[in-house]
């Protein structure tokens, strides 16, 4: 088994105000220390949504601007066509994965509960997503994992999500930022 792991890192951070991706932890950008994390667990690594130095892009599908969903059907297309079994994704803010998450998620399909950007999907999911996305429907990441029937894995500790600039700044102050509220929707 091969797994893809896919960062989502297309959205706009309003709350953050700017590029978070890009913030610096310990000197180097928040979204390089998500890579590390999944490099450990990974045949691959991907950016979903945006281009970064250094990292293969993959673009959102089956069309740009369909949110999270859009982010995990293209990972799981890309996947297929790579001839990756497993999708591992996250998003862009979460720094400190733990570094046996895929491991803890499987069997797939599975996401961290109260954090669903963070989840283990097989690749062979792609076409159903996609056209789901197609259709009228709700295109909430709790809907798809609902509709689904996703398992939900809670984690010891949740790991630090960084949404806004006072988030990052307990995070480098060592003080996990609080669960984002918006995650159980």
């Amino acid at each position: 088994m091969t797994i893809l792991g896919a960062i989502f890192a297309g959205g706009a951070a309003r709350r953050f105000g700017g590029d978070k991706h890009a913030a610096p932890i310990d000197g180097r950008a928040m979204i390089d220390h998500v890579a590390d994390r999944l490099a450990g667990q990974c045949n691959a690594v991907v950016i979903v949504g945006r281009a970064w130095p250094g990292r293969d892009q993959v673009a959102d599908a089956p069309a740009p601007g369909l949110g999270p969903l859009g982010a995990l059907a293209g990972a799981l297309r890309h996947a297929q066509a790579a001839g990756h079994d497993l999708v591992l994704t996250s998003g862009c803010d979460l720094p400190d994965l733990p570094d046996d998450l895929a491991e803890r998620l499987a069997p797939a399909p599975a996401v961290v509960q109260g954090q669903p950007l963070l989840g283990l999907w097989p690749a062979a999911m792609a076409d159903d997503l996609i056209a789901w996305l197609a259709g009228d429907g709700d295109r909430a990441m709790r809907s798809w994992i609902a509709h689904k029937q996703v398992r939900r894995v809670a984690l010891a500790a949740d790991p630090a999500n960084i949404n806004t600039r006072e988030d990052l700044a307990r995070y480098r102050a060592g003080i996990t930022p609080p669960a984002d509220p918006r995650s159980s929707r």
